[in-house]
Order: C-alpha cells, then structure tokens, then sequence
C-alpha cells in the first residue's frame, strides 16, 4: 500500500547528490581498429573532461588529471580529439594547445600558442603528415577570425587553407586525400539556417585550389559531408523541409531519401554525427520521430530504408555513430536506465552495454515515463512537449487534488528536449511534482518550418507555446493552474524571464544563466551568436521591446537566478541586473553566482547547489514543506512572499 501525502512533499530516493554523484556525461563516440575511444565530462573532477578508450574489454583513461579534453571554438566546443594511426590528438582546455599522445601513453605538447588560438574539428591528412582543422583566432578589439588550416606534425606550423567566410566546420578529405569536402557559413546565419557545402582539390603543395559549391545557400541547412568513395560524397540537407539524406557524384545531386522526419539535429558543436557508412552503397542513420529516434539502413543507390531491429527496445536516442567491424557503436540514451556506450551488432542486432555513465539503478515503479504530447497553440497551430506525471513507488497524492507543475523550456532555443531518463525530471516527479518539458516552435526535430517558426517572434510564440500546454493539462484535471513554476537556463532562462512578464500563467520562475536584458547580449555575447537575434527577433527595436528587462511593471513572481562567474556566452551582467532590478521593486528574488562556471554547470558542488535551491524555492514561494533538510536560500524580500 502506499502511503497518501500532499504533492510536492514525497519523501524521494532521487537526491541532487544522484545527478553527479559516480556519474559521467558521455560524448563524441569513435570507433577504429578494435579499439573505441570517447569522453567523459566528471562533475566530482571538477567537470574535467577526460579521454578514455576500450580495447579487448579494458578500459583506459588517456589523460590523466590535470589535462582536460574540450576546445573553446564558438564556445560551445566539440570536435576535441581525433584518432591517428598509433596516436590520438587532443585539445587541453586550459590552454587550448594540441596535445600528442603516443603508443605508449606519452603525451606531449604539439602547439605553443596562447588562448586566443583555439582548435577543433579534426581530419588527419596523412599523405601530408599534417590534420586538418577549424581555428579560431581572438584579436583585441576585432571580431575573432576563424578559417580552415594545415597544422604540422612534426613542427606545429599552421599553415591557412581557406579563410573567406565567418564560420567553418567538418573538414572532410576523400579517400585518396585528393580532394577536402567542409561546411561554410557567414553571418547573420546560424548553421541550421543555411550554410555551403564546398569541395576542393589539392595542388601540389597541399593547398586549395578549385573551390567549388556543392550544395546549400542562404536557406538551406547542409550538414555533416562524409565521402562514400572518391567520387560519392554524403551529406545532410533540408533543401525539402527537413534534414535527409542526399548524395554528390558524377551525376550531380539527388536526395537519397525523401522522408518528412529529420535525420539530424541543429549543430550546436562540432563534430556531431548523426549517420555512419556501412559501405560503398550503405549508410545507417538515425530517424527523428515524436517519441525519440530509430535506426534505419538506407541504401543510397536504391534509395530504400529498413528500420534496424532492436532487443532492448528502451533505448530513444543514438548519438557519435561509429561503425566497425560490423557493429554499430553508439551512445544510447533510455527511458528507464542511464546513458551508456553500446555495441549493436548488425546481424544478430542485439545490443551490449560497454560503458555505464555512472547514475544509480531506479526503481521502475518510481520513475515518470514521458508521454509525448501535441496541444493546440492560440493561434490555430500545433506545439509539441513531453508530460510526466508525479511518480513515487511508496506514495500517492490526495484523492481529487492535483499536483503542482514544473514547466522546462530547453535552451537554444534551436534545439529539443528528449523523452528520455533525466534525473533532473525524475528529481521533481519523485517528490510528487508533474513536469511539462516543452519543444515549442522553433524546436528541433519537427522539420524545418517548425524550426523556423520562432524567427521574429522569439519571447512570444515560445511564452505562449508553454501557456498553452499548461491549458492543456489544466482542463484535463492533470496538474494544479494556481501552483505552476517555469524554469529554463540559456535561451530558456529567457523564455521563463519573459514568460513572468508577460504571463498571469507562472506564479514562480527559475533562470539558469538566462537572458534579460537583449540589448546588451547582442553587446557582449561570442561571435557564433553575436548575429543570432536577427533572425530571431527580425527588427532591432525588438531589442527593447522584448527584453525582460524594460517589463518589470509587469514582474510579481518570485524568482530565482544562476549564473557562472566565467559565462562567456550569457555574460553574468544578465543575471545580476534583472535581480537587482526585481530586489529594488521589492519582489521575492534569491541570486546564487558560482565562481569559476561557464555556460552551464560542470562542478558537482554547484550542479546539487543549484538543483536543491530551485526546489526549495518552488515549495518556499508554494508554501510545501519539503520531506528532507535543504539549504538556506537568502531570498530579499521575503516577507512578501
């Protein structure tokens, strides 16, 4: 039997020790030779990102402390190590030189510049003993430059290769290492809004000549060129909508297959992969549907596709396909279990576990399984959102009373949220709160004109997406309208700062490192976004006009705020002035500042700070006791809670 108690107040086995405590984000999977190497960020080592590989079962950490594996390039990363023959490369974050690790584990330091030279996105040209790769290079007083080059294996020198756009990324040689494919875009677009799929060839001393344009343009989103042989290249379009597959050969360009789902998803860092190659004829690529992702094997010469079966049929999410000696590896994303590296294998297709990320077994009976959910919107369109309800394997809530929600608006805000196990969900649920995790417009993994539907009207259809699926659950009876909170960080951090100022819907906000005041983000913000609002916004007197900032009269939630002393991306001035605004108005504000955090929090200190301060402050402002001690939040204005 279990015991009935008010929703919001379960005693829960899920503390925010759980979100960090052994645990390890797992990311940029590759696959060669028998061996596998990936990365694991690790909140207990400070968010230290470290390079391990697998061979015959033993696993093996490459870079000891203090090295840590990531790259600074449009702030956001990716693309932090490549393979060699008998050797990895890497990217140390605290000085962004490129490192060598040898055969036997020797690591030494191959670049010696200063952190206004910045690497990623690697290709090893070996004919010419030299990787290519994406640099970007800060100035004083100038926008930092960023451009396609040769670095020496031997000396280091940076040779430049191509440097006539904004922005670069995916260098990709054929075979034979006669010809680079490589991604190209300028501002003001992002690269989900259109970017230039380029081919050149290499004269005879390794640099670039016959530049051609393959594919894209203004409004169309090329991705992820992978060369199929020396005269096929691959890459992911949404010329018909959405992110398919298409082909580049002697015969010119054709879509491989036409499908109204999205085989990618936007590419906030580089060298993401979404697809692998089996052969000369066969690629095996994720599909996005409404509930998660499939495995499908696409044949490109006859363009059909067949779904790949699998045993374990928990898993939504495939993220870093590799292919190698006929499985498939990939990191896996469930409903009921943790991230992990598994091997698929491609003719049994039953699935193996080679690494855990580290987060506790649940009980299955307390853990909320999303339900994916499409609502009417206030203008006669379709919003999309995942809903979990309160889950508890001990307690019940109160008959005919109905939970508090917790609305989550993912950050980008050209990105998604994903239906599967999030501790920071199961978090609230577990305590008898219901969560609603909103993929409003301009979301990912709808097709392209959802994606671009935000576009001039960013803090109004994503605000008024998030009200309407609160309607939505409200006339169903499912959550309770007068004990609703909203949180997001980044992008999302702005749509619950905007969402407070606009809307009667939210009675308590949460912003992580969001947004307040546009005027001076378009100011301070990093190149790769410092155009972004354009499309967004469309006009710039919707600077003002849309920014949370100037709205205050219409702020009278309780509301608090996280930001990372180091945030390059939202700088901390965001944060500081809407508290201190708010503090002055005399509303309900806390304000949590960590020293030493970026965008996003890496440190398992700050990571359970934050995570148990957000609850103790929805339930101090819904006034629900909480079953376990919390910390103290130093909230000004309390009294008028």
């Amino acid at each position: 039997m279990k015991s009935t108690l008010e929703y919001g107040s379960w005693p829960s086995p899920i503390s925010a020790q759980s979100l960090v405590q052994g645990v390890a984000g797992l990311s940029d999977l590759q696959a060669s030779a028998g061996c596998i190497h990936w990365l694991e960020s690790r909140p207990e080592e400070a968010g230290r990102t470290v390079l391990v590989s697998l061979v015959n079962d033993t696993c093996r950490e490459l870079t000891p402390h203090p090295y840590n594996v990531r790259s600074r390039v449009h702030e956001y990363g990716g693309g932090a190590y490549a393979l060699g023959d008998d050797t990895v490369y890497f990217v140390n974050f605290s000085d962004q030189n490129l490192y060598i690790i040898n055969s036997t584990g020797e690591i030494r330091q191959l670049t010696h510049s200063n952190t206004d030279v910045r690497f990623a996105d690697f290709v090893l040209d070996r004919r010419r003993h030299r990787l290519i790769t994406v640099v970007e290079k800060h100035r004083p007083d100038h926008e930092p430059e960023n451009f396609l080059a040769a670095l020496d294996l031997h000396s280091g020198a940076l040779t430049i290769l191509e440097k006539q756009h904004d922005f670069y990324a995916a260098p990709r040689l054929s075979p034979t290492g006669d010809r680079l494919a490589f991604i190209a875009w300028d501002h003001p677009n992002m690269p989900w809004d259109g970017t230039l799929l380029k081919v050149s060839r290499f004269d005879d001393d390794g640099l670039l000549q016959e530049t051609a344009n393959v594919a894209g343009g203004s409004a169309e989103s090329v991705l992820q060129p992978t060369w199929q042989s020396d005269s096929a290249l691959l890459f992911i379009s949404d010329a018909n909508g959405y992110w398919n597959l298409f082909r580049f050969d002697d015969s010119g360009i054709y879509c491989v297959l036409e499908d109204g789902a999205d085989y990618a998803e936007p590419p906030w860092v580089l060298g993401s992969r979404s697809y692998a190659l089996l052969d000369e004829q066969h690629a095996i690529s994720t599909r996005q549907s409404a509930d998660g992702q499939e495995l499908v094997v696409i044949n490109t010469e006859t363009t059909m596709a067949t779904p790949i079966p699998e045993d374990d049929a928990s898993s939504r999410y495939y993220d870093s396909l590799s292919v190698n000696g006929g499985a498939l590896y990939f990191i896996g994303s469930f409903v009921n279990r943790s991230p992990s590296i598994e091997r698929l294998d491609l003719k049994s297709h039953s699935s193996e576990c080679l690494r855990d990320s580290g987060a506790s077994n649940l009980d299955p009976a307390g853990v909320a399984e999303a339900e994916s959910i499409a609502f009417p919107s206030r203008d006669g369109q379709l919003a999309h959102g995942f809903f979990y309800p309160p889950t508890s394997a001990t307690h019940v809530g109160p008959p005919e009373a109905t939970p508090p929600l917790v609305v989550m608006s993912h950050g980008g805000p050209t990105a998604a949220t994903r239906s599967t196990l999030s501790l920071k969900v199961q978090y609230y649920t577990s305590r008898g709160w219901a969560v609603l995790d909103v993929n409003y417009r301009g979301s990912s993994g709808y097709g392209r004109e959802y994606r671009t539907a935000l576009n001039g009207r960013w803090g109004e259809l994503d605000v008024t997406d998030c009200e309407d699926g609160v309607g939505f659950l409200a006339r169903s009876f499912r959550i309770d309208p007068d004990r609703v909170a909203i949180r997001g960080g980044s992008a999302g951090g702005f749509t619950t700062l905007a969402a407070l100022t606009t809307s009667l819907c939210f009675k308590a906000g949460a912003s992580h490192y969001g947004i307040g005041d546009l005027t001076a983000l378009a100011r301070d913000t990093h190149k790769f976004e410092s155009r972004y609002l354009e499309g967004l916004l469309g006009k710039p007197e919707v600077l003002l006009a849309r920014s949370p900032i100037q709205h205050l009269d219409r702020f009278r939630c309780p509301a608090i705020f996280f930001q990372g002393s180091e945030d390059k991306v939202v700088p901390p001035n965001q944060s500081q002035s809407m508290a201190s605004a708010l503090r002055e108005k005399g509303i309900p504000v806390a304000y949590l500042e960590f020293p030493g955090e970026g965008h996003g929090f890496r440190q398992a200190d700050n990571i359970v700070r934050a995570m148990e301060s957000e609850y103790g402050f929805f339930c101090r402002v819904f006034g629900i006791t909480p079953a376990e001690r919390l910390p103290d939040i130093d909230i000004d204005n309390a009294d008028n809670l």
